[in-house]
């Protein structure tokens, strides 16, 4: 089966404040741009893009790459988790990689690896110096279960349940760590 990848971008951007924090420039490109490129890169298949009704990404070029879907949260107040919900609902494929839209500094070779890890089976959480951080795979039998929880829930109660399943991947990569909150995260 082929791999898919769901990018929550359909948050306001209160703490960077501005809700065009996806649009921002980093190094040249928009911010969500360099994540979606990075999970191209990687050999993603399929990547799904979550935003908020009303929101254009005009700006991101890699929206219009045919391996890119934009779908819309109908109701993103509920949180990142019910992002993840309308993606999975509209994904296809596995294993189902997460990586939130903020988080353009990870690297195509970590995706890559997870990837490669994730086919194993099991939940694959990459781990740089001893902390766990994103992409994260999910297998497709998790599916299910992401869609029958409450969409103001969020990933971790899921990530728990299967934690007996769930392999910390070391990398060199200190991008999975950072996302973008502030203007000064840039």
């Amino acid at each position: 089966m082929s791999s898919v990848a769901i990018v929550p971008a359909a948050g306001k951007g209160k703490r960077f404040g501005s809700s065009l924090k996806l649009v921002a420039n980093v190094r040249g490109e928009p911010m969500l741009g360099r994540t979606i490129q990075s999970l191209l890169e990687g050999g993603v298949d399929r990547v799904i893009v979550v935003a908020a009704p009303g929101i254009s990404f005009a700006a991101v070029a890699a929206l219009h790459d045919p391996r890119v879907t934009l779908v819309v949260n109908p109701d993103p107040s509920r949180g990142m988790f019910s992002s993840i919900q309308t993606g999975v609902d509209a994904a296809e494929g596995e294993p189902i990689l997460v990586l939130p839209a903020d988080m353009p500094f990870v690297r195509g070779g970590t995706v890559a690896a997870v990837l490669t890890a994730a086919r194993l089976g099991g939940v694959i959480s990459p781990r740089y110096r001893g902390q766990r951080g994103h992409p994260i795979a999910l297998p497709g039998r998790l599916r299910s279960e992401i869609m029958k929880a409450d969409p103001a829930s969020n990933l971790s109660a899921i990530l728990q349940a299967a934690e007996e399943d769930r392999l910390e991947l070391d990398v060199d990569d200190p991008g999975i760590l950072r996302d973008v909150d502030t203007p000064k995260d840039l």
